[in-house]
């Protein structure tokens, strides 16, 4: 995942990531709503990660592979976001910026939507969604409560 910001039009955009052959397969995904992880084939590790690379972190393998996940965390912290300078995060304060518990394992950094703060908490059971941002549209993974 690059972190180069695109834009549309003139001003920058630090909120759509720029796909390329890699992690075309996660982000095709999650425009279909689905949530992608890697996970290590080899027999003596077989852990999945995320965020998606090239070689498990656990054993160096590079014999990895996308696997769909169930879409279901727990929400392990989260930090309300009050001001962003970034263009557009203004137009959406405030906003849940979260770290996830997936139940297969991995951790992962994620916004949690639809839900008040005063309802968060930790051990809250979520689901994923896609949100679209940019142009042309990039979805990116959220979660929700269910």
């Amino acid at each position: 995942m690059s972190s180069t910001p695109q834009s549309s039009g003139a001003t920058p955009r630090f909120d759509v990531p720029e796909a390329d052959a890699f992690t075309r397969p996660y982000w095709e995904a999650a425009a279909e709503g689905r949530l992608l992880i890697r996970r290590c084939r080899a027999a003596e590790c077989a852990r999945p990660h995320h965020c998606p690379r090239e070689f498990c972190p656990y054993c160096w393998s590079e014999d990895v592979e996308w696997e769909e996940a169930s879409g279901r965390a727990t929400l392990y912290t989260w930090s309300v976001v009050h001001r962003n300078d970034l263009p557009p995060f203004g137009e959406r304060l405030p906003y849940v910026a979260a770290v996830v518990d997936l139940a297969e394992g991995p951790r992962m950094m994620t916004e949690v939507v639809d839900c008040p703060e005063a309802r968060l908490e930790i051990g809250m059971r979520l689901r994923v969604r896609s949100r679209s941002y940019g142009e042309p549209a990039v979805s990116v993974p959220v979660f929700r409560p269910y």
